[in-house]
């Protein structure tokens, strides 16, 4: 049973032999890609991606998203060099694996303080922050 009020988009995606030499697909066609596990993980660090690479880049495009619908709800738009600097990071835990994540978020010229208070808004509304909330430790950082 979902939590959400109403589905509004759902992705769908095929995947075969795992993080060290598979394939992922999107039932649309638009993302297609090898995966390959990095050498600190026992691959072989060949030319796909991996999970972590993917989490990051997925988490700071929605968490640009996020800014920039709080900058319109505010009726401001952000700087046009705005940018992310994602990382992921993966690691043993008790039972298992974790991951934690960190966000370098420039909003360029703009006031610090103003910056961090944007920040902050879409830190309460990106569905990736929303869904790592108390589950996975998140460090924001505002350059």
């Amino acid at each position: 049973m979902s939590d959400l009020q109403k589905v509004l988009y759902t992705a769908h995606t095929h995947t075969t032999g795992g993080r060290d030499g598979g394939t992922a697909k999107s039932d649309d066609g638009k993302l297609e890609l090898s995966l390959s596990a990095p050498r600190a993980l026992g691959g072989n660090d060949g030319d796909g991606t991996n999970p972590e690479q993917l989490f990051a880049a997925g988490y700071s495009a929605c968490f640009i998203g996020a800014l920039k619908a709080v900058a319109a709800g505010d009726k401001k738009s952000l700087p046009e060099d705005t940018f992310i600097n994602a990382s992921v990071s993966i690691g043993p835990i008790e039972h298992g694996f974790g991951i934690e994540a960190e966000l370098n978020v420039s909003l360029g010229d703009m006031d610090k303080d103003e910056a961090k208070a944007l920040v902050e808004k879409a830190h309460q509304v990106c569905p990736y922050s929303n869904a790592t909330r108390g589950n996975v430790n998140v460090t924001i950082n505002v350059l």
